[in-house]
């Protein structure tokens, strides 16, 4: 299984980015799909996850909005409104069964980094 994440790039503050995150490989079945990012000198963080549910970090809420096609595998992240603290660089993160039963492990991209100038 691979997470293939793209999108990333140097945008000004106020302007937006579209990241893309696809899934490849033997995939029974996906449970949930999300983003994290990592600043530098700072732990890895949520930003949003879908699965039954939808959860955003109190950070993005009313600027980013995460949203998967099942078809394709894929999970998004419009971001809007960007402020040079979201500098960072995005991982995907999934969760997937490669057979029908046991649980769903995590799987993760190589990142994309997102620069925000100010």
């Amino acid at each position: 299984v691979q997470l293939q994440a793209s999108g990333g790039g140097l945008v000004q503050a106020g302007g937006s980015l579209r990241l893309s995150c696809a899934a490849s490989g033997s995939i029974f079945s996906i449970n949930v799909m999300g983003w994290y990012r990592q600043a530098p000198g700072k732990k890895r963080e949520l930003v949003a996850i879908t699965g039954d549910s939808t959860t955003y970090a109190d950070s993005v809420k009313g600027r980013f909005t995460i949203s998967r096609d099942n078809a394709k595998n894929t999970v998004y992240l419009q971001m809007n409104s960007l402020k040079p603290e979201d500098t960072a660089v995005y991982y995907c993160q999934a969760r997937i069964k490669v057979v029908p039963t046991g649980t769903y492990p995590a799987y993760w991209g190589r990142g994309t980094l997102v620069t925000v100038s100010s």
